[in-house]
Formats: structure tokens, sequence, C-alpha cells
């Protein structure tokens, strides 16, 4: 497993912070307890951080009649809507929250052109509020699929991710997997699928992405 890039700059910079903080509590401290417990709340924290930038490898699925998860997490939302941004027509609404222990790759659901992109500030309601995927810091991203049809992505900012990256602008060809942002410590990505593919997933469950199948398309 190797670590991502967003991580390199923020765990080196923790690491000696790390380093600092266990100097001065082992030198300073009168009570070795004291600084046991320390030590291990440092160390943990630490932890925390490498799992969280964690790039694990993986055999991603690749088939062109499949959709598969742009994400890894839990299933919040699947609802028949109405996409108003790009898209303009009835779709299905997927929507995968990604907790502080999930991996935070954004990954291309299917091959395609990023036909629109574009980048919305806003605010930062918790991830599973109905109105965050409209209010909220975010980015929408359409692909258009092998078939011209198109599916849309939208990464979404919570309380505590407040920082959302992107790789991609309008034009540029992604393959199925691809990696396109990643979200920091947590948050949800919405999907936009066309109202005939059916859905291979089910509210609650735990998916993994570049590996779950989300939707199969019937064109």
């Amino acid at each position: 497993m190797t670590i991502h890039r967003e991580g390199h700059r923020l765990l080196s910079v923790a690491f000696l912070i790390v380093l600092l903080l266990l100097s001065l509590t082992w030198a300073y401290l009168p009570w070795p307890w004291l600084s046991s417990l320390l030590t291990i709340g440092l160390a943990a924290f630490f932890l925390f951080l490498l799992q969280f930038f964690r790039n694990p490898s993986r055999q991603l699925v690749v088939d062109a009649s499949l959709l598969i998860c742009p994400a890894d997490g839990k299933v919040v939302v699947i609802e028949e809507v109405y996409e108003p941004e790009y898209l303009q027509t009835q779709c299905r609404q997927i929507s995968i929250f990604m907790s502080p222990l999930n991996v935070h790759i954004n990954r291309a659901v299917a091959a395609g052109t990023v036909s629109y992109f574009k980048y919305h500030p806003g605010k930062y309601l918790v991830a599973w509020h109905p109105k965050s995927s409209t209010e909220n810091e975010r980015t929408s991203l359409a692909l258009k699929l092998h078939n011209n049809q198109e599916v849309l992505l939208r990464q979404i900012a919570g309380a505590v991710a407040r920082r959302i990256r992107w790789y991609v602008k309008q034009g540029d060809s992604l393959a199925q997997g691809q990696e396109f942002g990643f979200i920091k410590f947590g948050s949800r990505v919405d999907i936009f699928v066309p109202l005939d593919a059916e859905i291979k997933v089910t509210l609650g469950q735990k998916v993994k992405g570049g590996l779950t199948v989300l939707a199969q398309l019937n064109k």
C-alpha cells in the first residue's frame, strides 16, 4: 500500500511536529505515565493520518456496460430526481457517504470525455444534510460515455471535509476507474445516472471505489 500524493506534504509536517512534541514530552514532563499516554496519543494520531491518505492497489473493474462506484463508503441515497444543473432531466441519484476511515480517492465511473466541469463555492453543512448537494462547496463533473449517454458526478464537502481536490477539466478523457479527485477528511459523492440503468447497489451497502458495480447501462 502506498500513500496518496495529497498526503505527502501534510504527513511530512505532521511527522516532524510529532517528533518535536515527543522530544519535549520525554525531556520535560516529570511523570513517566503521562509521557507514555501522550506518546500513545500522538502515535495514534499519526497512524490515523497515514490510514486516511492510504492508496491501496486495486484490480479495477473495466467494462463499458457497467458504471463502477466512484468512492469508498456507504450508500445513503437512491432516488429518482430532476438534475437541474447540467443534465436537466429526470435521473437516478445515488449518494455515497465517505467517513474519515474510508479511502478518499474519487474515480471515474466509466470511460468517457469530461463534457462539463464546474466548481461551486458554498457552505459546509454535514454531508448527509438534504441541502448539502446543492448548497455546500462542491464540484460537478459530467462524463459523456461511449454510447453518448451522460452521467454527472458531484464531489461535496462536508462539515469536516473542507478541501476538495480535482485533477480534470472540460474536454479531458478519462479511463474507467481513473482518479479524478480527492476529498480530505470525509464527505459525499453524488452520482446521477440514466433512469433506465439497472442499479446494482442497495441503501446502506458498503462499497469500494473502482471495485463495486454501481449500475448496468441498458444502451
